[in-house]
């Protein structure tokens, strides 16, 4: 085995050397240099400076202006709601325990930052979902006479928070546990331990397939469809400069958006499922930081990426109003 476990953490290096210390009670600078720690702390710095004021400004404009409290930008304010959960519990925790080199503020502290940190990045890809399934079924209608109203959006959110929960909840009440993952000033789900006595190989594998799968799936199917209806209803609008346009900054936005998703989401749920599949292998702590990382900087991002999507499509789909009365494939 490549790696120490102990009673409530796992350190990606062996302990024959005897410099393995407890991750909330001693500084890791033999997982990684005092100036990697610097530069975690650094970014987390960036990020909070970022997402902060994107996503504050997004809630408050949107209580304050009744106007902007339309069933699509529940979603919107769902995403910006989450993302300051991951910025509050999330960010500032790995921002001061990275200044440490170590998780400062001990088991307790790691359980409370593992939890908002995976329930706003759980409501941030739940609400992706609702939003590509709503635009599918707006914009391609499968389903006739269907109309996006509020209690949809409702709906949609409480089920966005049902999915976050029953994916952040279960570690705390021993299904599965959050430890400090890489170089251990940040905690996550357990992926590098079988530890049978609290079912985590099963929790994992449950995780991967609700959590992340299908999730995926959902999303390359509706923008998929998305962009085939779009690209069509453009096509028969040859003459319109109007349609010609959206249907280009949708087909633009729709692939940042998919990108987005896999740049953030794929390298981490990757590196993660390696280290599960593979466990008691060697790897290096910064290869899993960083991936955790990468997925956090998805926060500040996605509601820019997002209203602009919404306001693209919606254009398009305004000034074809009854070309949009029949899905293109039916016609």
């Amino acid at each position: 085995m490549n790696g120490t476990e102990g009673p409530n953490f796992y350190i990606p290096m062996s302990n024959k050397t005897g410099v393995v210390r407890s991750p909330f009670e001693y500084p890791q600078y033999y997982l990684a240099e005092p100036w990697k720690y610097s530069l975690v702390a650094a970014y987390m710095l960036f990020l909070i400076i970022t997402a902060f004021p994107v996503n504050f400004l997004t809630l408050f404009v949107t209580v304050k202006h009744k106007k902007l409290r339309t069933p699509l930008n529940y979603v919107l304010l769902n995403l910006a709601v989450a993302d300051l959960f991951m910025v509050i519990g999330g960010f500032t925790v790995t921002l001061y325990t990275a200044l440490h080199a170590y998780f400062v503020l001990g088991v307790t502290g790691c359980n409370i930052e593992g939890f908002f940190a995976t329930l706003g990045g759980e409501i941030a890809l739940w609400s992706l979902v609702v939003l590509a399934v709503e635009r599918y079924i707006v914009v391609c209608k499968p389903m006739t006479n269907f109309r996006f109203g509020e209690k949809h959006a409702i709906a949609g959110l409480v089920f966005t928070w049902i999915m976050a929960l029953t994916c952040a909840t279960p570690p705390l009440l021993g299904w599965s546990r959050y430890i400090p993952e890489g170089m251990q000033c940040s905690c996550g789900i357990d992926y590098y331990t079988p530890k049978p006595e609290i079912n985590n190989t099963s929790f994992v594998i449950y995780m991967f397939i609700l959590h992340f799968s299908i999730p995926l799936a959902i999303i390359f199917f509706c923008y998929s469809r998305l962009l085939c209806t779009v690209r069509a209803a453009a096509a028969l609008q040859q003459e319109s400069e109007t349609t010609q346009r959206a249907e280009k900054e949708v087909t633009r936005m729709v692939i940042v958006m998919v990108i987005s998703f896999l740049v953030c989401w794929v390298p981490y749920a990757s590196v993660a499922w390696y280290i599960f599949a593979n466990q008691g292998t060697e790897f290096g702590p910064v290869f899993m930081t960083a991936s955790s990382l990468l997925r956090q900087k998805c926060c500040p991002v996605q509601p820019g990426h997002l209203h602009s999507v919404k306001q693209t499509v919606q254009e398009l789909h305004d000034h074809n109003s009854v070309l949009w009365k029949k899905p293109i494939w039916r016609r």
